[in-house]
């Protein structure tokens, strides 16, 4: 069971995939993200000996590698197209503190598509551990390499729909 993607549930997102929410009567919970699995290094961490805020943005980057990974693609092979997804927002939520040596798991999923752009959801949770860490999104552009509007390959835009699909 993982964290909720959604935040639904109890306050403060607490809720797990897999469980009803709402009580009883309630909606069963969306299906659980893709996770990464990261151990903090000594590196991440700052003098207060938690991560240090931005890391969190690189853990992003990792779960998105291991979902195109995991969905048979890979970023290499989307710039032997020609085409870069670079980052032209985010935006991130921090609850509680990852420290030295945890186990993290970070959910992600490409919650939205247009012709141009992707957006990813992201949730940080320790393992064994109910409860999000951090969660947030970024949202991504497909350029060219002269960085030029370009639209998203097809079998990119299919990996929402594979998704989406009952």
């Amino acid at each position: 069971m993982v964290p909720c993607r959604m935040g639904l549930g109890a306050p403060g997102g607490n809720a797990l995939c897999g469980v009803t929410v709402g009580g009883e009567g309630g909606v069963p919970c969306p299906a659980p993200m893709f996770q990464a699995r990261q151990r903090v290094i000594y590196g991440d961490t700052d003098q207060m000996g938690v991560v240090y805020y931005a890391n969190y943005l690189r853990y992003f980057e990792h779960a998105r590698n291991e979902l195109f990974r995991a969905a048979g693609e890979t970023y290499r092979a989307f710039e032997e197209q020609g085409l870069m997804l670079p980052v032209v927002e985010v935006g991130v939520r921090y609850r509680a503190p990852a420290r030295y040596d945890d186990v993290l798991l970070i959910g992600a999923e490409i919650s939205a598509v247009s012709r141009v752009r992707l957006t990813f959801l992201y949730q940080v949770s320790r393992e064994g551990e109910p409860g999000v860490l951090c969660s947030g999104h970024t949202v991504h552009a497909c350029v060219t390499t002269a960085g030029r509007p370009a639209r998203l390959p097809e079998h990119v835009v299919k990996l929402v729909s594979r998704r989406e699909e009952p």
